[in-house]
């Protein structure tokens, strides 16, 4: 069963805060979403293996611990997802970066993938998947119903705020995937805006309502 793992740190707590402030402007928002970002990406990848290799320093030589694996892919869910992405490449500069892009059919509540751009082999990559908000859970558990048709098999979630419900409802049909977030809000209100939550983070991140 995957686990849910809140990252309770002080500097996300304050950053989550300060962008939970109305007042926030959407370029304060942009950078302090990408700092936790940042600083969420040293726990999610805490557990990436590593192994010795041997390097010549300006002293003697040594051996010393290098990532086992250099394929990683980040894959921010549209939109909101794209404001996640800067502080994960700042800490892995070296990750490809995917896109997926789906909506609900408003008569048959059906998921409609409208983008799917990955790199090749993606089906061997260890996969991030980065959304700043898990609502329903819907939209996220589509993306990965989609990353596994394709094969994929190593994938993790990213969120900063989660509500109950959408925690519940990805473990309910991902059972296998580990879920990271910031904060664990309180619940859904009757539009799925997450209570006490920030509002809709695509829309203060890209400033448009």
């Amino acid at each position: 069963m995957g686990e849910v793992h809140v990252l309770d740190h002080p500097l996300i707590s304050d950053k989550l805060t300060r962008m939970r402030r109305a007042s926030t402007s959407s370029q304060d928002f942009r950078l302090l979403l990408k700092e936790i970002s940042l600083l969420m990406g040293y726990e999610v990848t805490r557990d990436f293996e590593t192994i010795p290799a041997t390097v010549e320093t300006p002293i003697c030589m040594g051996t010393f611990p290098m990532l086992k694996e250099n394929f990683f892919t980040i894959v921010p869910i549209l939109r909101a997802g794209i404001g996640m992405v800067d502080g994960f490449l700042e800490l892995m500069p070296f990750a490809h970066v995917g896109h997926v892009g789906v909506y609900r059919d408003e008569e048959t509540h059906q998921p409609v993938e409208y983008y799917f751009k990955m790199p090749e082999g993606v089906e061997r990559s260890k996969i991030i998947v980065v959304d700043p908000m898990l609502a329903t859970g819907g939209s996220a558990a589509d993306v990965i119903d989609s990353l596994k048709a394709r094969g994929c098999t190593d994938i993790r979630l990213v969120n900063l705020v989660a509500a109950p419900e959408g925690v519940k409802r990805v473990q309910e049909r991902h059972p296998d995937i580990d879920i990271y977030v910031a904060a664990v809000d309180e619940k859904l209100n009757k539009n799925a805006y997450i209570v006490p939550g920030l509002g809709d983070a695509g829309d203060r991140i890209f400033g448009t309502k």
